[in-house]
């Protein structure tokens, strides 16, 4: 019995680990974007959306709520909804896609989502907006948009590095039931004096 309990919480770590690895490269290679925006009372904000070139012909959308799976989509490529205050532009040579709210109120502060369509999971980046009365300016960094996106071939080595991580974690977890299994077999077979 207690063993069993030990290669289920093995197991269930394996697979915490995979999803952690998943979502670091989920976050940090195929899709950047500003972890907070701040606008004015009555004013605009714009959220640049930076994906992997591989993305280029994918739907492109901008949803609203604290849970990605619950928010709403408020506009998305490549047919704008109609929405008289945000819009939407995908820029493909760059790899960017442009969200610009406008006439902002109270009531637009919230956590939105830059969201790519795939086949399988979609992949998504918080951003929080966030609106005052008086104008705030972020400190401005200077980065080279080619250190932002990597390669098709890089971000091919990346989902290729976390399926064999996968696999190694998975063989470690066989080879530790295995193992356990051994023992128990032998201490079973051994005759008591």
């Amino acid at each position: 019995m207690k063993t069993s309990g030990l290669l289920f919480i093995l197991f269930k770590a394996v697979v915490l680990i995979h999803f952690w690895v998943t979502k670091k490269t989920v976050d940090s290679v195929e899709l950047l974007a500003p972890e907070e925006v701040s606008g004015t009372f009555g004013g605009s904000v714009t959220i640049q959306c930076q994906y992997s070139f591989g993305f280029k012909d994918h739907t492109k959308y901008w949803c609203r709520g604290p849970v990605y799976y619950f928010c709403k989509i408020e506009v998305k490529t490549p047919r704008n909804r109609v929405n008289d205050r945000i819009f939407i532009t995908d820029t493909k040579e760059a790899g960017v896609f442009t969200v610009t709210m406008t006439q902002l109120t109270q009531s637009d502060e919230d956590v939105y989502w830059c969201v790519i369509a795939t086949s399988g999971t979609n992949i998504y980046k918080s951003v929080r907006v966030s609106i005052s009365n008086t104008v705030i300016t972020p400190p401005m960094r200077t980065v080279s948009s080619s250190s932002l996106i990597l390669t098709e071939g890089e971000t091919c080595w990346w989902e290729t590095l976390r399926w064999i991580l996968l696999f190694v974690m998975l063989g470690c977890l066989a080879l530790t039931h295995i193992t356990v299994w051994r023992k128990r077999k032998t201490r079973n077979t051994q005759p008591v004096i």
